[in-house]
């Protein structure tokens, strides 16, 4: 998925996010319990998080308000985020 907001910055999942990109959730996809999760562990619509290491194999680390916290590929696939 890829799509173009209003002010022309791309919309991708934060799985296909590179390390050292900083980030802005746009949005995420509604499941049983995620918003909950997400919600949870401190992360909204509108969060700015940093991506620390994502090289697809492996859980995606970010930094977001001085916590790194690990999103298994399943739960980042479905988050939407822009560059910052």
């Amino acid at each position: 998925m890829t799509n173009i907001q209003s002010d022309g910055k791309y919309i991708i999942p934060l799985r296909m996010a590179g390390a050292g990109v900083r980030l802005r959730i746009i949005s995420w996809r509604r499941g049983k319990g995620f918003t909950q999760k997400l919600l949870g562990i401190g992360l909204n619509v509108g969060s700015e998080i940093e991506v620390v290491q994502n090289d697809m194999h492996s859980p995606v680390l970010i930094f977001h308000n001085g916590t790194k916290l690990f999103l298994g590929g399943g739960m980042a696939q479905k988050i939407n985020v822009a560059l910052i």
